[in-house]
């Protein structure tokens, strides 16, 4: 089974969909203009809203095992002045990824962390925050790639390991599922899949055989499952894209019941 990816990896990545996001900054016709997948937002909302979720983490990161935020560390965030003339806001875009990326390195991998997320799939840990920070900075690449009209597909590392990591951080639950038990399979075209269960024992993610030629589905049926690429997928699963995109078996009904589930963790 592939591993996910390294520490040292996940850094790099981190740095990798930054510059990504600011040669999207830097190539749009205007800071002004709309981000259709972030609804109300310009492109230079987005730009403060990543920056601010770098020197938020930093923060959060910095200050070791909590059970919430250092305070005023969501004050902060709010009360960012940014330059909006836009050689300083790519400046103060690259010092925001670097702060983040020096309190990371500095931490290593496994410092706990005050999260947002369960600890049933992802670590609470300065590893998982760098984890989904690449996810963070790789959809909103895309967001700001989109503003400026020309919108890219996630590198396919990065999304592999971005279902993954949607699917174990933002689904994983133990609230119970109020509707009849099901299951949701996630088919990467690049030979991955993953097998979602809900219940009354809340959500919880695996990867799973990928479907072959011959062998067709290796599990039972799925109650849903979902096809396409990689970056299609976490595309899917971050809302950026609806699910007509992408090829369905099963009851698409489930997908709608999932989506506006709101489990409390």
């Amino acid at each position: 089974m592939e591993k996910n990816p390294e520490f040292p990896d996940l850094l790099r990545l981190i740095d990798e969909r930054s510059t990504a996001f600011r040669a999207a900054v830097a190539a749009a016709p205007s800071l002004d203009a709309p981000v259709p997948t972030c609804p109300g937002w310009t492109l230079f909302d987005l730009a403060r809203h990543l920056g601010g979720g770098d020197r938020f983490w930093a923060a959060i990161v910095g200050a070791g095992p909590a059970d919430a935020p250092p305070p005023g560390a969501a004050e902060a965030r709010a009360a960012l002045e940014v330059p909006r003339e836009r050689e300083a806001l790519l400046t103060w875009l690259e010092e925001s990824t670097d702060l983040l990326l020096g309190v990371l390195r500095e931490a290593g991998p496994d410092t706990g962390s005050w999260a947002w997320w369960s600890d049933l799939q992802t670590p609470r840990t300065s590893g998982g925050v760098a984890r989904h920070r690449v996810q963070e900075s790789a959809v909103h690449s895309y967001d700001a790639q989109l503003a400026g009209g020309a919108p890219q597909p996630l590198p396919t590392g990065v999304a592999l390991d971005g279902v993954e990591e949607f699917l174990f951080t933002c689904v994983a639950s133990l609230s119970a599922w109020p509707h009849e038990p099901t299951t949701f399979d996630f088919h990467a075209s690049e030979g991955r899949s993953w097998r979602l269960t809900v219940d009354g024992d809340g959500a919880r993610s695996a990867r799973i055989p990928a479907p072959t030629a011959t062998t067709g589905e290796d599990l039972d049926a799925a109650g849903a499952a979902v096809h396409g690429t990689a970056s299609e997928l976490v595309l899917y699963l971050y809302d950026r894209i609806k699910v007509a995109s992408l090829h369905l078996d099963g009851d698409a009904g489930l997908l709608d019941l999932l989506r506006a589930w709101e489990p409390e963790n």
